[in-house]
């Protein structure tokens, strides 16, 4: 297992069409479908939720539960007011970066379907050399090409419409994979091959395995927060994406020293159960999978947090993918980490027995 290839030419084709598409906070229905669709065969059943999570479930009727999760939706910016010359200002659904969004191409979803927009900023000859003014939330617009507000409703963009960025996926010097979104769809991604390796290596799971892609991560975690209350498991290992570090004008002081290609990393903090996590290590350790470590103060950030903290508490570990560029549009990780994130999550579900409670008084 350890050095077989995960990564297949069936994969490659679902993840560049599960990253293109997009999903934004609160909109991700349609990748959902994507993704039940690439994991139908692997699994027992679907479960969904009202606002749009979806698992894929093996051996349903198991009483012990172990959850493995990513989550499914992107950041995005909604409409938010529309002058009278046309121009759209914006709100962020979720952390939009709002430094990279000048000469941006956008696509504004409607009723009428895509409408296309450019993030619009004045010329260089144009502003004043000596005190420029930098792209802040109020001075960012949107231009859609028309000349007053009414020629914008006619297109069928109205307040409220969420926005995106077009990017698609690239790979960048064969083994980077290069996308708007791989925060966290590569989590989906990955979660969904670990039911793929299960399914056609005949692995005979001792309990329920919930393969779970939430929805709302990125205003909150509150998709997580919905279904954990939903499956009620006993074990849960999420994956997230974490930043690499070691690209110009970030303190490692500060944010640690964790890196692309490096291998998955395992975080420390309080929401991170130790027992669990140290069979993750130990797991990693045996099938000489390399990892880095994270520390983290008081919260994760990801949906370990709402796993952890929910139905009087659930044994949560994180497992995260370095990835450069977060919440640009050229998000970037290496894929041997996407494949050793895959190779330690299968690897530890091998580990777990039914009924482990992973308590520290056993």
């Amino acid at each position: 297992m350890a050095k077989k290839k995960i990564i297949n030419k069936k994969s490659m084709t679902f993840l560049e069409k599960y990253l293109n598409n997009a999903a934004p906070t609160g909109y991700e229905w349609n990748g959902q479908k994507v993704w039940m669709d690439y994991l139908k065969p692997y699994v027992d059943e679907f479960i969904t939720d009202s606002y749009g999570t979806a698992v894929g479930v093996i051996n349903p009727k198991a009483k012990y539960k172990v959850v493995i999760e990513g989550h499914a939706d992107e950041i995005s910016w909604y409409v938010n007011y529309i002058t009278d010359n046309g121009l759209l200002y914006v709100i962020r659904n979720g952390g939009s970066d709002h430094q990279i969004a000048p000469s941006k191409w956008v696509n504004i979803h409607t009723k009428n379907g895509i409408v296309k927009g450019v993030f619009g900023w004045p010329a260089i000859h144009t502003r004043n050399k000596s005190k420029e003014d930098p792209p802040k939330l109020d001075n960012i617009f949107i231009d859609v090409g028309c000349s007053n507000k009414k020629e914008v409703e006619a297109l069928g963009v109205h307040v409220g419409c969420v926005i995106t960025y077009p990017d698609e996926f690239h790979v960048l010097n064969k083994d980077k994979f290069v996308c708007r979104a791989i925060d966290n769809r590569a989590g989906g991604f990955m979660v969904a091959e670990v039911a793929r390796l299960i399914h056609e290596n005949k692995v005979k799971l001792p309990f329920g395995l919930y393969v779970t892609n939430s929805v709302q991560e990125e205003i909150g975690l509150r998709g997580a927060q919905m279904i954990t209350e939903t499956i009620k498991p006993n074990v849960a290992i999420v994956t997230d994406v974490c930043h690499d570090t070691t690209t110009p004008m970030i303190d490692k002081k500060t944010q640690g020293e964790t890196k692309i290609g490096a291998g998955p990393v395992i975080s420390y903090a309080p929401a991170v159960q130790n027992r669990l996590r140290e069979r993750i290590i130990e797991t990693a350790e045996d099938k000489g999978i390399p990892f880095q470590r994270m520390a983290s103060s008081r919260s994760t950030g990801t949906d370990t947090d709402a796993f952890a903290y929910s139905n009087g508490g659930v044994p949560s570990a994180l497992i995260s993918l370095p990835l450069r560029y977060m919440h640009t549009t050229v998000e970037t990780v290496h894929k041997d980490d996407v494949e050793n994130v895959i190779r330690l999550i299968y690897e530890t579900l091998l580990t777990i027995k039914d009924g482990e409670t992973f308590s520290y008084f056993d």
